[in-house]
């Protein structure tokens, strides 16, 4: 079977929307239009009835209740509600105040917290940034070590963007209910493709997105707790009073009947698709790996997620790899920092050194990647860093046992 070029690997970054998402979108455009704002005529009401059918189908795929589910823009904006909303509301001080409370997360973060973080150390909180070990695991115990008596947040993401490895949500989150702190996770890459229920795993706020599961672009939700305990949060966008006074403005109807219907198809076939996706990228890593020497697969070898992987390959210029492999899409980091010359700050959270964070590539499978794709990736892979190797005297270097780090390297 011929391999359609190019191939898309990179459904960390984003999803091809699901057609049966499409389908059910399209109604929501041209036949029921109306503003689930109108309280008064038939069309609201309509619109109204999609939107509840959606939150119903969101708050079924992590074990929540439908009046916990608040519908954002996305994931970004979910997670600057969650940590400006939570800090906001339980700062132990007033604004303008310094020393307002305590926040914990973590170095490998996404942006989408670490920015929203880093803002609220400019308005007078204090944080703690957990740096990861090398196996990119954030554990209870460092959570547990990092707290303090005036802790109010931790916001620890479950599985990671750029090199999948899993966070220890479920005993964080009981750590957290213990010491009466608010719990956020940035569930981002977690939620439709790992079972999940927000009770079990003692979540307080979750935040997820459309386009990461098959759904559209532009919509997303966050999960907040309305008992045991009850959290509460300041709103950041306000008028109009929309998604419990917590989220105001009109609606996007046809996003949220896309989000929902993913979440739906996501509930029924997850289970099977992330068995299927773990065997793709345990061929695509041994095939890889089986055939080069001095490549590093980055993050735990087991806690991470079935269909991400990042491998680092040695003796390789990062530019020139992805130039090699110019018909598979790949990532060489997070797409919201792929833009960036700079070596992945994730990897380097890690303790990579700049030359190996340089020179890796995320390759993240999907609902329609397929064992063909995987073997034109293997070949095309193997063969281009032989190829870039060939041109790299360090690689002769290293091979006639040189020690590279001794070398004293001359400027001209």
């Amino acid at each position: 079977m011929a391999v359609k070029l190019p191939i898309y690997l990179d459904n960390a970054a984003t999803t091809r929307t699901d057609p049966r998402v499409v389908e059910a979108m399209l109604p929501a455009f041209n036949d029921t239009y109306g503003n689930p704002g109108s309280r008064n005529h038939r069309f609201g009401w309509e619109s109204e009835e999609l939107v509840d059918t959606a939150r119903r189908q969101v708050a079924d795929l992590i074990g929540a209740d439908r009046k916990e589910i608040i519908f954002t823009s996305g994931a970004t904006e979910s997670n600057n509600l969650a940590i400006k909303g939570a800090a906001s509301m339980y700062a132990t001080k007033p604004a303008g105040e310094k020393n307002r409370g305590h926040i914990i997360t973590a170095a490998h973060e996404h942006k989408a917290v670490l920015d929203p973080v880093k803002r609220l150390a400019k308005d007078g909180f204090d944080i703690t940034i957990l740096e990861p070990p090398a196996d990119g695991v954030i554990t209870a115990q460092m959570v547990k070590d990092a707290m303090r008596d005036d802790t109010i947040l931790v916001t620890i993401m479950w599985a990671n963007n750029e090199i999948g490895t899993i966070n220890e949500v479920p005993d964080i989150g009981a750590l957290c209910h213990e010491r009466g702190v608010v719990f956020h996770t940035d569930a981002t890459q977690w939620v439709g493709k790992m079972p999940t229920d927000v009770n079990k795993d003692n979540v307080d706020l979750l935040s997820l997105s459309g386009h990461k599961m098959y759904g559209p672009k532009g919509v997303g939700a966050l999960y907040v707790r309305r008992r045991r305990p009850r959290v509460r949060l300041t709103a950041i966008i306000e008028g109009g009073g929309q998604e419990r006074g917590m989220r105001s403005g009109t609606l996007n109807v046809p996003g949220i009947v896309g989000l929902g219907k993913a979440c739906e198809l996501c509930a029924l076939e997850m289970d099977a698709e992330r068995e299927r996706l773990y065997k793709l990228r345990v061929k695509l890593e041994q095939g890889i790996t089986g055939q080069l020497d001095h490549v590093q697969i980055n993050g735990h070898a087991e806690k991470r997620l079935a269909h991400l992987t990042n491998i680092s390959y040695g003796f390789v210029e990062g530019e020139s790899m992805m130039m090699a492999v110019k018909d598979i899409a790949v990532s060489s980091g997070s797409a919201c920092t792929s833009a960036s010359l700079e070596p992945s700050y994730v990897l380097k959270s890690l303790g990579v050194g700049d030359d190996l964070a340089h020179s890796s590539l995320r390759m993240s499978l999907g609902r329609w990647s397929t064992d063909e794709e995987v073997d034109y990736t293997i070949g095309k892979v193997v063969e281009a860093v032989k190829k870039l190797r060939e041109l790299s005297p360090l690689y002769d270097m290293h091979n006639e046992g040189i020690d590279l780090s001794k070398v004293e390297w001359q400027a001209h």
